[in-house]
């Protein structure tokens, strides 16, 4: 815990508080690359540990930051379009195969990709800027949105305070979290999609 990154999110933490992740997942979630889930492990950490912050508010707080964040992204990615998108991908360094899965994605699954993204390592990045790009209807990108950030942002807030003084071991089953929601959340989309399908067969339309 004693290394320089966590000791300079000690300072922004001491000085900015809640302002400190509402800033990194806003950021993270337009879609720079930003360590958005360490700053909100390490915010409930510190609720843990200190009692300065409470972790209601940090989950407030993060679910705002996390909602508004892709929202301007899917703003962006819309007016933009794809070459926006491009040029944004070589800025900052993020690998065409990322932007490639994000579309199988959302052709394969539709609306919620967006729900499922935030736990897939990469994705959380892009999905607001890729949903504006695909043109995915506003109303059904910002309440999947919605429901996706709240269970990210809690998820994440609650393993950081439960596991507040294993921090190596809890930075190291992350990914094995996020893999296992991921999962989870994939699962329960197709269950929906082909409870979809079963109330609501297609009609053939007449030769």
């Amino acid at each position: 815990m004693d290394t320089p990154i966590f000791e300079l999110l000690r300072r922004f933490f001491n000085e900015y508080g809640l302002w400190t992740v509402f800033l990194a997942l806003l950021l993270e979630n337009c879609g720079i690359p930003i360590p958005g889930e360490t700053i909100l492990l390490f915010a409930s950490f510190q609720a843990f540990s200190e009692k300065e912050l409470k972790l209601k508010w940090i989950i407030l707080v993060g679910i705002a930051a996390a909602t508004i964040g892709d929202n301007i992204g899917y703003l962006i990615g819309k007016e933009g379009g794809r070459p926006l998108l491009d040029r944004y991908r070589h800025i900052f360094h993020i690998p065409d195969s990322t932007v490639r899965k994000g579309e199988d994605l959302f052709h394969k699954y539709g609306n919620v990709t967006v729900f499922f993204a935030r736990f897939v390592f990469g994705l959380r990045i892009i999905a607001g800027p890729l949903a504006g790009v695909l043109q995915m209807p506003w109303h059904r990108f910002v309440l999947h949105n919605f429901l996706g950030a709240s269970v990210w942002v809690t998820v994440i807030s609650l393993v950081g305070y439960k596991f507040g003084e294993n921090w190596p071991v809890m930075i190291k089953a992350m990914g094995k979290v996020n893999l296992i929601i991921g999962l989870l959340a994939i699962w329960a989309a197709y269950t929906i999609y082909r409870h979809y399908r079963e109330h609501h067969p297609r009609v053939k339309k007449p030769e």
